[in-house]
Formats: structure tokens, sequence, C-alpha cells
């Protein structure tokens, strides 16, 4: 089995829903001892800016920004989308700390050994 755990995140405000859920699953598992990465592709880069996660507050749940603190705090990975991240012409000067932007092989390097993924 696995010690690693993938979470492919493709929403961020126009689905606050399921970026909230992405990441409670995502500390869950980096509690767990899972080397866990979150990548954020499609509308989810945008998450990687400063002030995004700020405005994402769903009811019941903790606010997406001290989520997506306490992952990276655990030691959990935010990778980005470059080809995503560049489409839709994001600021690399303005990430939050502790996201790298990668390419498709970086993601893959990752999950090369049977990592178990989910995606929202």
């Amino acid at each position: 089995m696995s010690g690693k755990f993938c979470i492919n995140l493709t929403c961020s405000t126009d689905n606050t829903d399921r970026a909230t859920v992405a990441f409670v699953v995502a500390n869950a598992a980096v509690a767990s001892d899972k080397d866990t990465l979150v990548f954020l592709s499609i509308e989810a880069v945008r998450l990687s800016q400063k002030g995004v996660a700020e405005s994402i507050h769903e009811e019941g749940f903790a606010p997406l920004k001290d989520l997506m603190n306490s992952f990276l705090e655990a030691g959990g990975k935010i990778f980005i989308c470059s080809p995503c991240f560049k489409k839709r012409k994001l600021d690399e000067n303005n990430l939050v700390e502790g996201t790298l932007i990668v390419g498709g092989a970086k993601l893959v390097e990752f999950m090369s050994d049977g990592c178990p993924s989910l995606s929202y």
C-alpha cells in the first residue's frame, strides 16, 4: 500500500463546497501520516493567489484559508498546474507561501508508485 495520497482539485470560487471538502480530506490524509499532495488544476489554480482562499468559508467548516494553512503546516504539498496557471494569466509573484508551480511530469512522478487519489 502506498504511503502517499493525492487530491486533484479543480474548483475554487466557482464551487466553494468542493474546494473546502478537498482540503478537509487532505488534512485527514496528512494527519494519517500520508505523504499528501493537493494538485490545483483548472479553476483551482486561483487558490494559489494570496487573498482568494480568504473569501471562502462554507457553513459548518473551518475557513478555507485555515484549512490550507493547517495542511501546509502539517507537511502537505500543494502543486499548481503550470499550463492552467498560465492560461489564467495569474501572478507568480502573488503565490500563497508553500505552493509550487509544476508541470504534469511532477504529478506523474509523485503518483508513480500506485498512489491513491481523489478528485474534487
